[in-house]
């Protein structure tokens, strides 16, 4: 990886959670290896989908909407996985559940460092129709405020949020739990186990470059080593080289960012605000109204994606808050944790 990390902690540091559910020796049935290799065939499909065939296209907000969706799918099929193979809450154990909603909490997270970065995205944009505005009508009291408009927006832009920056030791966090652990005496939990695997790998992934993009540092970037046993393995492998590879070039470079929605904006702003600064002769008029026209252009296309990628984020916190609801109502009506374990895995 990228950062240096305290040795890993297996996932399952206290057991198989599984060893209740069957005898010692059992082996994985042709009906659950088939039910592992669709999952894992569906992920390498995914992950070859999210691969840029052109890097002008990392890290755009469309790729970044595909790359939340694709994750909203692989952890729906989690689900359906979990369900198919019929492990009861009743006999996991409860130091695993307790992991469970840590890491779940973790993940939520994460999802409102997101949302609150694209809130604050959002807000800058509100400078642009200022800007947008203001320049209806060519004055030079105008020009002033346009100009004042520009410099708060990239002012804005550049600040840093404190969410997004808290990631880092929010990811540290998920990537401890990536190791798998050994389930000896259950074939659907070794199915579990290795499905599983492929969801956390997938997840990190996706949210360090997230992290990465709102935070404007590569150092968020983590690089994960994953087994060849895997079938979905070199796809990602070619995935995380070929993105990360192009985002620690955009930011070696000196780029103001890796979204390109954004800097298309700033490239925009760049060329408007000496011209406005400047006033506008008669014969840079048309010149004047293409850059105002581009600008226009830019700050609603850039609307458009944080509006569309917000509303996947949200999706995401939705899929991993419904499963943690349902695991506590489970665990409720159960009765196999007690009050105060619940108490203290309530999201705040």
């Amino acid at each position: 990886m990228s950062r240096p990390h305290d040795p890993h902690q297996p996932f399952f540091p206290f057991g198989n959670p599984f060893r209740k559910l069957s005898p010692k020796g059992s082996q994985m049935s042709q009906k659950l290896l088939s039910q592992l290799n669709t999952f894992e065939e569906t992920l390498a499909d995914r992950l070859r989908k999210l691969n840029p065939k052109d890097k002008n296209d990392i890290l755009s907000l469309s790729w970044m909407k595909s790359a939340m969706e694709s994750l909203c799918s692989t952890h729906n099929d989690i689900k359906a996985l979990i369900s198919e193979l019929g492990l009861p809450v009743s006999d996991w154990d409860e130091k695993w559940i307790d992991v469970y909603l840590d890491i779940s909490v973790n993940l939520l997270d994460i999802c409102i460092a997101f949302s609150s970065e694209l809130s604050r995205l959002n807000q800058g944009n509100l400078l642009l129709q200022c800007v947008l505005h203001n320049l209806e009508s060519a004055s030079s009291k105008v020009f002033i405020r346009a100009c004042s408009s520009l410099d708060s927006w990239r002012q804005h832009i550049s600040s840093k949020n404190p969410r997004v920056e808290n990631c880092c030791t929010i990811l540290d966090k998920l990537v401890a739990s990536l190791d798998l652990p050994k389930v000896k005496n259950s074939a659907k939990g070794k199915v579990l186990m290795c499905a599983m695997y492929g969801v956390k790998v997938q997840t990190v992934f996706i949210c360090s470059v997230f992290a990465a993009a709102f935070s404007g540092s590569a150092g968020k970037l983590l690089d994960l080593h994953v087994a060849e046993k895997y079938k979905w393995a070199q796809d990602f492998t070619d995935l995380q080289s070929s993105i990360n590879g192009e985002i620690r070039n955009i930011f070696s470079s000196g780029g103001f960012t890796v979204l390109k929605e954004l800097e298309a904006v700033d490239t925009s702003v760049k060329k408007l605000r000496p011209v406005i600064q400047d006033g506008v002769d008669l014969v840079e008029v048309e010149a004047f109204q293409n850059s105002v026209s581009d600008l226009g252009r830019g700050a609603e296309t850039l609307l458009q994606g944080l509006d569309l990628l917000t509303k996947e984020v949200d999706g995401f916190f939705q899929i991993v808050l419904t499963g943690r609801d349902a695991l506590l109502g489970k665990l409720r009506s159960n009765g196999t944790v007690s009050d105060s374990m619940l108490e203290g895995s309530v999201v705040q």
